[in-house]
């Protein structure tokens, strides 16, 4: 097919409209194994590219190659598929970047880290991985960014970088595009086939190939746009959502200081049909959430300095220091001070049965309880071990011997807790709910010291 002009860059559904891509002898590499490239790696293969992944952590290229997914958590669908892609020879792992002279795509997947105190975006993985892509990069590959980055990246850094490496020229010599993912752990196989996605390339060409390929995983919608416009959404649409936690956040603070249940507010409030209060908690985590507002707002720093969204992410930032006052209140009731008393964190993971600890509010809240004095104890079972933290898999040797429990996150495991078991083995028995897996009025009931966010 003809590129350029031909490309009819509208809203494009896999149902309606695809441009059909021939796969046979079509080569795709992934560089970065994480959360995203390998799901996204055995959807393209399993399309029928043949693909190869790139990582510099030798360990997940082994596990990789051994069809073994790297991951522990609860992720539907994705260790049968990597193991079958791997078995057929349709996919593979590697830390060696030469692999992309042989490729037709390259998808760019790697982390894209905020430094807080600077408020600058850390590329140094992304530039990296751009100056390893140039070097090997040949005429007519398409580049796909699909990490998550600052408006402005992909044309200010990702290109002036490939072209300075490969000495081709982007748009002309080799294809550019941003697909910003939009996957989320415990989902990642359904995001990537079934949400919609927006497809912007450095001009029509790249935008056009770009949709070419992604029409061979795609069921949602792929929207066609400009890279810096896609760069725009998908900072926003995280911005979004952290707002509204924040303001979910706001309220079970305010609820807490007034005497009523935020839970019961947010259920009446969602009466009405144009409203959806988001879910309060003991703080916001994950890779995105935390940074994405920031990497929004240095778009345009210098002219203007977002005030929303800066109050958001204090508001976020402060909710795990909050559970930490919430441990100390209850302590006092029970006439304990937090220094020397064992308390015992559920949840490591940001997120509810993944082993994902990106950003996780559980860090602070250790951090906050270890300055005023208390050991905790922390307990995951799906996190082996994260920042030097290694959680007990045992539950009950967790929470034996403990002056409090702190619910950080919403495991499965954790509805189902045994109240009467879990107080015979407290030394003092105090639930501090972050997360709403608890009922107050049971715990109570059973004679535990209660303590919730928004309760």
């Amino acid at each position: 097919m003809t590129l350029g002009n031909s490309y009819n860059l509208r809203e494009v559904h896999r149902g309606t409209w695809c441009l059909g891509l021939d796969t046979s002898g079509k080569r795709l590499v992934v560089v970065g194994l994480g959360y995203v490239g390998v799901p996204v790696a055995a959807k393209f293969a399993e399309a029928g590219l043949q693909v190869t992944g790139i990582d510099i952590v030798e360990r997940k290229v082994e596990l990789i190659n051994k069809g073994t997914c790297p991951f522990t958590g609860d992720e539907p669908g994705l260790a049968d598929l990597l193991e079958k892609m791997v078995r057929n020879g349709r996919l593979n792992a590697t830390t060696d970047y030469s692999v992309i002279q042989h490729a037709d795509y390259v998808l760019i997947v790697v982390e894209t880290p905020f430094d807080l105190r600077s408020r600058e975006p850390y590329y140094k993985a992304l530039r990296s991985a751009c100056k390893s892509i140039g070097k090997n990069l040949r005429s007519g590959t398409l580049v796909v960014v699909e990490s998550t980055v600052a408006p402005g990246t992909t044309n200010n850094i990702v290109r002036p970088i490939l072209e300075a490496e490969s000495g081709l020229k982007a748009g002309e010599d080799f294809f550019l595009a941003t697909a910003p993912e939009r996957v989320m752990p415990g989902k990642l196989l359904h995001n990537i086939t079934y949400l919609d996605r927006n497809i912007g390339g450095i001009n029509p060409e790249s935008t056009g190939r770009a949709l070419e390929l992604y029409s061979l995983i795609a069921k949602g919608n792929l929207h066609p746009t400009d890279a810096i416009t896609a760069e725009v959404v998908k900072t926003t649409e995280n911005a979004y959502r952290d707002v509204q936690i924040a303001f979910a956040n706001e309220i079970a603070l305010l609820c807490e200081n007034i005497g009523v249940d935020v839970y019961e507010v947010r259920e009446l409030v969602n009466k009405l049909e144009d409203r959806h209060m988001l879910m309060p908690g003991a703080g916001v985590g994950g890779h995105c959430l935390p940074k994405d507002s920031w990497l929004l707002a240095f778009g345009t720093r210098g002219k203007h300095e977002p005030k929303l969204i800066a109050v958001a992410r204090e508001i976020n930032d402060g909710m795990p220091r909050h559970m930490s006052e919430l441990c100390e209140s209850a302590l006092r009731e029970a006439g304990r001070g937090v220094y020397g008393s064992r308390i015992t964190i559920l949840g490591l993971a940001y997120l509810r049965n993944t082993d994902d600890t990106r950003n996780s509010p559980a860090f602070p809240l250790i951090k906050a309880l270890e300055v005023l004095g208390a050991i905790p104890t922390v307990h995951d079972p799906y996190v082996r071990e994260a920042n030097g933290i290694k959680p007990l898999a045992d539950l009950d040797e967790a929470i034996e011997g403990s002056d409090c429990i702190a619910i950080v996150t919403e495991h499965s495991q954790y509805y189902d807790l045994d109240l009467d078991h879990v107080k015979s083995l407290m030394r003092t028995p105090i639930i501090v709910d972050g997360r709403k897996v608890v009922d107050k009025e049971e715990c109570i009931k059973k004679g535990f010291i209660f303590r919730g966010i928004g309760r």
